[in-house]
């Protein structure tokens, strides 16, 4: 592979030592089994809703297909990330070779900022439905729906390979503990020996795009969506509009919150230990609620699960 080729040659450093969340020996077992917990009810939520939206014809729809693709990156995501946490927890030292940290910092990236512009089409769907019903499946097409999917993964790929590529041009001193529990941008900036502005300037255009691009698409789209509900004159027909987008809006909330948090902010007014507990948000809380919030929230998920339940209870 190109960039890690790249990355051998501009690079002493052959392997990198993730510190972990925590240095205290007494909290290791607890949160070992407490972020166990939360990845197995990650795989399965998030698993069980692609299942149950695959077998389920009803919910063939385009909110559903991207509430399909949602819980795939999902899933995605936090096995990249929570396995080699876990390790932190149960191991002296948690050692990642540097080409194993580059290909975990790709995906990572590539994943995460699929995750926001594929909330941004979820809502703009729920924009399509609520305000322009009429032509919602005229407008919403298979064809629509797939170039929409397209584009969302296309803008992973571009930030992933940006953050990437200039990470891997860096060189690395000799102390390589990494002050985190995966490998993320920032922590391995603070292990580079030579300057990284270039990669600070990529941070906060291509972080700034990937948060600021759908962000603003979800403003606008929602702000049209309360201007519509608005002019709705029964009481159910507003009740029944505000519950088809508040899964979305905690969603979007608790993703898009966090991320900012994390990245938006100068590092020196942002202390790397509440960095970790930031980011603990989007990479392990907010892939095992959403699965949660989707299907709690939504009459149609869980029909389909009752559904699927009582056939395989009668069979």
């Amino acid at each position: 592979m190109p960039l890690m080729r790249m990355a051998a040659e501009n690079s002493s450093v052959t392997e990198f030592i993730l510190a972990g969340l925590t240095n205290q020996p007494g909290l290791r077992m607890p949160l070992f089994f407490l972020f166990l917990g939360f990845y197995v009810v990650t795989v399965m939520g998030n698993l069980g809703l692609i299942t149950l939206i695959g077998l389920n014809s009803h919910l063939h729809t385009p909110m559903y297909f991207f509430l399909f693709n949602l819980s795939f990156i999902d899933f995605c995501y936090s096995t990249v990330i929570t396995p080699k946490m876990l390790m932190s927890f149960v191991s002296k030292k948690n050692i990642i070779a540097y080409a194993g940290c580059m290909t975990q910092l790709f995906f990572f990236l590539f994943f995460v900022v699929s995750e926001s512009f594929i909330l941004s089409a979820m809502a703009y769907d729920r924009y399509i439905a609520i305000c322009n019903p009429l032509v919602y499946t005229a407008t919403m097409s298979p064809r629509v729906c797939s170039l929409l999917l397209l584009g969302v993964y296309v803008m992973g790929f571009a930030g992933a390979m940006a953050h990437t590529t200039c990470m891997v041009r860096l060189t690395f001193c000799a102390n390589n503990l990494v002050d985190h529990y995966m490998c993320d941008i920032l922590p391995l900036l603070e292990r580079s020996c030579t300057s990284t502005y270039v990669n600070e300037l990529v941070v906060f255009v291509v972080v700034g795009i990937d948060i600021g691009v759908p962000t603003v698409t979800i403003f606008i789209s929602y702000a049209l969506i309360l201007t519509s509900i608005l002019h709705i004159r029964s009481t159910e027909g507003r009740s029944k509009a505000f519950s088809t987008c508040s899964s979305h809006i905690i969603a979007v909330s608790l993703f898009f919150g966090s991320g900012a948090f994390m990245y938006l902010k100068p590092s020196s007014l942002l202390p790397m230990n509440q960095g970790k507990v930031s980011s603990l948000f989007y990479t392990t809380v907010v892939p095992m609620l959403n699965p949660l919030i989707y299907s709690l929230r939504n009459k149609d998920v869980k029909v389909a699960l009752k559904k699927s339940l009582s056939k395989k209870t009668f069979s």
